[in-house]
This record gives structure tokens, sequence and C-alpha cells, in this order.
């Protein structure tokens, strides 16, 4: 995995003379709009399909979802066109959309749709903090890549282990994951100004802080649905 992102880290830093260069204020608005229309198209799939997506056979939906990310994940990285990127970025958007459906669905049937705004909100915050943070502090962001690769790749292990055997701690790891993928936002918005700055590598880099927010917020929709629960 490591040699692979690694790969991929040196293909965005090429650049053959072919792509033309934004400068920095139209290279971030490209970034922060692809960013926004995932997390906009996502809201909308979660507002029109609502409970639908309850009754989705489980096993289709995540298997579907499962190549439908690895596929666009591939398109997105392996391609120089900003528009073969974005189909890729779509690949990944529209089934993380759906599987959002379910969780979404879950939390208003059990009469805790509140907390979705809750964690909508707080996940602005952050998102909007740690890129403050990042553009204040690069340095810092700049010297924790490789650490925060290792320590990603032993959460989700661990996080496995404990859903199947220590089912009681999945507190602790919804608090411990908030803080990696939110650092995570910092870290990759750190790295998208590392590369040069093409429409390409700007949707190749949304990609990754989307993943991110995405990520961040269910961890906390998971920390407030497990406050709720203890009130209740």
């Amino acid at each position: 995995m490591s040699s692979w992102m690694a790969k991929r880290r040196e293909e965005r830093l090429f650049y053959d003379g072919e792509d033309t260069l934004l400068d920095d204020r139209t290279y971030n608005i490209a970034l922060g709009s692809v960013v926004m229309y995932g997390l906009v198209l996502n809201i909308i799939l979660c507002a029109v399909l609502g409970n639908r997506m309850m009754y989705v056979n489980p096993l289709v939906l995540i298997i579907g979802y499962v190549v439908c990310c690895i596929a666009g994940v591939i398109i997105s990285s392996k391609s120089h066109s900003p528009a073969i990127s974005f189909i890729g970025y779509n690949l990944v958007v529209v089934p993380v959309g759906l599987v959002l459906s379910v969780t979404i669905s879950g939390y208003v049937m059990a009469g805790a749709g509140a907390l979705i705004m809750q964690a909508i909100v707080y996940t602005t915050v952050t998102t909007a903090a740690m890129i403050a943070l990042s553009v204040m502090f690069p340095d810092f962001f700049s010297k924790i890549g490789t650490i925060m690769l290792g320590v990603l790749v032993g959460f989700v292990l661990s996080e496995i282990i404990a859903l199947i055997f220590f089912t009681g701690s999945q507190n602790m790891f919804a608090w411990i994951g908030a803080g990696i993928f939110a650092l995570y936002i910092g870290y990759d918005f750190w790295r998208a100004q590392q590369f040069p700055k093409t429409l390409d590598n700007a949707v190749d880099c949304a990609l990754d802080i989307y993943l991110d927010i995405i990520n961040l917020f269910l961890r906390i929709l998971r920390i407030l649905g497990s406050k709720g629960s203890r009130r209740r």
C-alpha cells in the first residue's frame, strides 16, 4: 500500500509541460469546488433516496461500493485528464453517497436525526481549522506523512479486530479515528500545494480530502450517537 501511494505521489509530481499551470488562487478554488461538489452530491443522494437504500441487499451494496471505489481511485490516479479523473471521482462519490444514505436513515429512524446536523457542523469547523493550521504550520504537516500512513494502517487493522472481538470499544476507536482523519485533512491539503498546480492534480487531491472529510464525519456522528444513547 505504501509503495502504491509513493508511486501515486511521484506521478502527480511529474509535470510534462503539456497541462496548463494554474495560479494558486484558481487551483485552490478548483480543489475546493470539486470537494464541495462531492459533499453536496452526497447530501442530495441522502435526501432523495432516504430510507429506500435500507431495502437494498447489503451484500450487493457492499460489493458495488468496494468495486466502484477501487475503480474510481485507480482511474483518478492513473489519468492525466481532468475530465477522466472527475469520472473516477464520481465513481467514488456516488457509492459513498449510497452507503451514507443507509447510515443516515438508520439515525433518522432511531429518532436521532438532529445529530446529523450537529455532525455536519463539527465536521465543517474541524475541516476549516485543519486547513488553516496546514497553512500556518506547513513544516509540521510536511513531516507527518510517513507517520500518519503507519498510524492509519494500524488503526484500520485494530478497528477491524475490535469490531469482531471487542464491540464495546467502538467509541474509543471513533475518537481515535476522528483525530487521525482530522490530521489527514490538514496533511492532504498541505500535500496538494506541493504538486504542480494543474486542474488534474486539483481533482486528484480533492478526492483525498473528500474521503478524509467523509471519514471524519462518520466518526463524529458515531461519537455523538454514542453520547445520545447513554443519555437515553
